[in-house]
């Protein structure tokens, strides 16, 4: 498919590294992503070449009922996932798979060297004050996949990995937030705990950026003894528009507003569409907000299903997407196109 371009988004369908390179230096006020799982799904984009055209290129011992991943196209039920996947070289025939995708890297160290490729285009576009948000999950080693260090069921830590590899990179490293998920997705093992939290880490190219904390305060809670005064952060000089909570003597000072914590609590959400990995928007509307004023524009180069465009879009900010999946490219241009909002925003 074509790229779309309108007022208020553009869509770049094709190789990320490829399509971030049209876009200009300092042009983008945040990143807002979620990057692919490494070694979870298989999202079609992929062909193989020679072996037996008959054979299914994955695990069928590994295909369940309710288990959809992308290794077919998106309609299609009964998908394989984890280390049924074969990410380069089909054991099966000998097929060899020609792929532009991430997450199916051989090991970790490939999979968050790609990355860092990216991250480091995004860099380049982001304006001198930006920031990048990056949502990621972790990965366990499957039996499969016993490759150096890392042994059949350990926790590979696929998150910390590649902050610290961004951080490398010259990204200033500012958070780590919780995401918890009071709603997690059921788990069958009998060996570890149900696992209810993923990561979404704040870097930015300055040590001073755009930060509007104004736009995403919380409510403060009540002392237990004093239900009329309210507790928040520390508040610095006498500027009575600050609703933080203040010290005078031995009292604390009533306020309304505290700063936001860093374990956000957001269930998950389904979503209608065939994109499965799509993240609430719940979750990266404070990205958005504290990341981007309004009329300025947000970035996603792992586009899907656009969630983040629709976020940036309902709050006034302009919207740039990257998909390699064509069918997911379409599906966030429709979604994008049924965004509540005005013609021309700014």
């Amino acid at each position: 498919m074509t790229d779309y371009l309108s007022d208020n988004f553009t869509i770049y369908c094709g190789d990320v590294i490829e399509k971030i390179k049209e876009i200009e230096d300092n042009s983008v006020y945040t990143c807002v992503t979620s990057p692919p799982y490494y070694g979870l799904r298989d999202y079609g984009t992929g062909t193989w070449v020679g072996g037996d055209p008959n054979c299914p290129h994955y695990r069928t011992t590994k295909i369940g009922e309710s288990t959809t991943t992308g290794h077919k196209s998106m309609s299609e039920q009964g998908e394989s996932a984890g280390d049924a996947i074969y990410k380069t070289v089909c054991p099966l025939c000998g097929a060899v798979r020609v792929d532009n995708q991430i997450g199916l890297e051989e090991t970790p160290e490939e999979f968050i060297d790609k990355l860092v490729k990216v991250f480091h285009e995004v860099k380049r576009v982001l304006k001198d004050d930006g920031t990048l948000w990056v949502n990621i999950g972790d990965s366990y080693c499957g039996s499969a996949d016993n490759i150096g260090v890392y042994k059949n069921k350990d926790l590979i830590g696929i998150p910390w990995m590649l902050a610290f590899a961004l951080r490398e990179d010259d990204w200033y490293l500012r958070q780590d937030i919780i995401w918890h998920k009071p709603n997690p997705m059921p788990e069958s093992v009998k060996d570890r705990c149900t696992k209810s939290h993923e990561y979404i880490f704040l870097l930015s190219k300055q040590p001073k950026y755009y930060f509007d904390n104004k736009s995403i305060q919380e409510s403060c809670v009540s002392n237990t003894n004093n239900p009329n005064i309210k507790f928040g952060g520390y508040k610095y000089g006498d500027n009575e528009d600050e609703k933080f909570a203040t010290y005078s003597g031995n009292t604390w000072m009533p306020t309304e507003k505290r700063n936001k914590r860093d374990v956000w609590s957001v269930p998950t959400k389904p979503f209608k569409g065939a994109h499965f990995a799509t993240f609430p928007e719940d979750l990266i509307t404070p990205c958005v907000l504290a990341g981007c004023p309004e009329g300025e524009t947000v970035i996603d180069p792992f586009s899907g299903s656009g969630t983040t465009g629709v976020v940036a879009n309902k709050h006034k900010r302009k919207y740039i997407g990257i998909e390699l999946n064509p069918e997911y490219a379409n599906m966030s241009i429709d979604r994008l196109k049924n965004v509540n909002i005005k013609k021309v925003l700014w």
